[in-house]
């Protein structure tokens, strides 16, 4: 969920399980994307641009991943920054997704913008806040970040996502989806990078991650 300028006081949404307790568990092939062992990936974002959302051809599938049902919704892809990192360990939410990463591109991941803004994560929410004004308009750092909540479509790709710090720049390449279980509960993506508020994350099925140290 991308936070409102004043950020204190949010309410908690139940938090994640650690990462070492992660399994590849009950997991079919979905229609177009291949399953969590061997994903199929959507096409990907050049580097430096804005992520880039892409439809699914047909029908969407549905797939068992760690006793869920997830429906893909979008191709997934995105290059940014990683302006905060926040792992959980209890939870619904955590079974599947252990880390939410908040993530900045076009100028919210340049340093004299950040160096402006004070930026972090708790109860599933991003936080952001400024001294004075903000180095940007409120609606570009809405639009330009994000928080996302990371499954892991395998425990590869689990490791690979523990190893993401704050400043490091990320390729994460996927498919936004929507989670649900037997007793009605569901979780859905958001499918914009426009909104703000309760509702506003994207929940992501990371199937690829390339890093690049932060310099």
């Amino acid at each position: 969920m991308k936070a409102a300028p004043v950020v204190l006081g949010m309410v908690a949404v139940v938090a994640g399980v650690a990462w070492w307790t992660l399994r590849d568990r009950n997991t079919a092939a979905p229609q177009g994307v291949q399953g969590a062992s061997a994903c199929s990936l959507p096409p990907r974002v050049p580097a430096g641009d804005s992520p880039l959302q892409t439809p699914i051809s047909g029908r969407p599938g549905t797939f068992a991943h760690n006793g869920y049902t997830l429906t893909p919704l979008a191709g997934f892809s995105i290059d940014a920054r990683v302006l905060s990192r926040q792992t959980y360990r209890f939870g619904r939410e955590a079974q599947l997704s252990p880390l939410d990463l908040a993530l900045g591109w076009q100028r919210m991941r340049e340093d004299a913008v950040l160096s402006q803004l004070r930026i972090s994560q708790s109860s599933r929410w991003y936080h952001y806040s400024w001294a004075n004004q903000p180095p940007l308009p409120v609606d570009e750092i809405v639009s330009s970040s994000a928080n996302m909540h990371m499954i892991p479509a395998n425990q590869a790709i689990a490791a690979q996502l523990s190893r993401v710090e704050r400043d490091d720049n990320v390729r994460l390449d996927g498919w936004l989806v929507e989670a649900s279980a037997s007793d009605g509960w569901h979780w859905r993506s958001s499918t914009s990078r426009q909104d703000s508020g309760g509702g506003a994350c994207e929940v992501v099925y990371v199937c690829a991650v390339t890093l690049a140290p932060a310099r």
